[in-house]
């Protein structure tokens, strides 16, 4: 039996990317701890522009702020190009010690430049860093472009501000998969990329909208680390994995109340419970599926995504 998420742990609810004053968002950081909380969050990675400040006095028994920042490697246009598009690569960077507090080289690449890149990435990697390549949809990124990455741990499934303030381009399932067939294993983030420009009250608020939760031995700097390390959490707009275990060849999953469970593979086989309030589910596996990641989708729409785990062969392949 092989346990891929359980939440017999704490289990911790986190923002993976945060804006605030220290770059170009509305609240201060002890404003975004203190919203946050009131919301049930235990984390916020605080991911400022070009800049790794680290908050430690923010930290404390009942929260846990992480050391980070966004980096990007825009392409050249003309000056006479717009803004909406500019195809970039984002990153954000996590410092995995809670002692990292200097910004990290700032990348000076040009945007062709694939090798440089990824050299890019595997220095922050050595260095100590979580690389997380952030929003692929609203970044205007191609296949060919996404496709060649390598050395990060994970990318954001879902960006909460680029759904709700860019024209609904936040939700990328299609790109994990993608970059699950060519890049190797990663994870998946769902985040806000909380800037608060807008009031609590509109549409366009873009806090508490997407996270993942982290199941942790606790709120200390390294066991969360580990944690993400390990892929011990999940991704979500709003319903919840209680379970999800491998035994033998049968996938069992359980979850908050939802009308669909989708279990997504390396190829077009695709595991599919419908319903009303289904609170678990269980597939018979043919031992081909290459990963098996898991999206439930609730009563509203929303959905949360599992991280990809990888499937032994059970049987040889046609």
């Amino acid at each position: 039996m092989k346990i891929l998420f359980a939440s017999k742990k704490q289990v911790y609810k986190a923002n993976m990317h945060c804006h605030t004053t220290v770059s170009d968002g509305r609240y201060t950081p002890q404003e975004t701890k203190e919203k946050y909380m009131a919301q049930g969050y235990g984390i916020v990675a605080f991911t400022d522009h070009d800049v790794l400040r680290a908050h430690d006095y923010l930290s404390d028994d009942s929260f846990l702020a992480i050391n980070a920042c966004e980096v990007a490697i825009n392409r050249k246009f003309s000056k006479n190009a717009s803004w909406d598009r500019l195809s970039t690569y984002h990153l954000n960077l996590y410092a995995t010690r809670q002692d990292m507090t200097v910004t990290p080289p700032l990348p000076k690449l040009d945007y062709n430049d694939t090798e440089g890149i990824n050299r890019y990435i595997a220095d922050r990697v050595n260095e100590g860093f979580l690389v997380c390549y952030n929003h692929p949809y609203w970044s205007l990124q191609t296949f060919e472009q996404y496709s060649k990455l390598r050395g990060c741990f994970a990318m954001e499934i879902y960006n909460h501000n680029c759904e709700v303030n860019d024209g609904c381009y936040g939700y990328a399932p299609q790109v994990y998969d993608e970059m699950l067939r060519n890049c190797g294993n990663l994870y998946c983030f769902s985040t806000d990329d909380n800037h608060n420009a807008a009031t609590p009250e509109s549409a366009d608020y873009d806090s508490f909208g997407g996270y993942i939760c982290v199941s942790s031995e606790g709120l200390g700097y390294s066991d969360v680390i580990e944690s993400l390390k390990n892929g011990n959490f999940y991704s979500s707009q709003g319903p919840d994995f209680k379970e999800i275990v491998l035994d033998n060849k049968t996938l069992n999953i359980k979850c908050s109340p939802c009308k669909l469970i989708a279990v997504y593979t390396v190829g077009r086989k695709c595991y599919v419970k419908t319903g009303e309030d289904i609170t678990q589910a269980s597939f018979e596996l043919s031992g081909d599926e290459g990963y098996v990641r898991i999206m439930i989708r609730d009563k509203h729409g929303k959905d949360a995504n599992s991280n990809a785990h990888a499937i032994p062969v059970l049987r040889k392949q046609e």
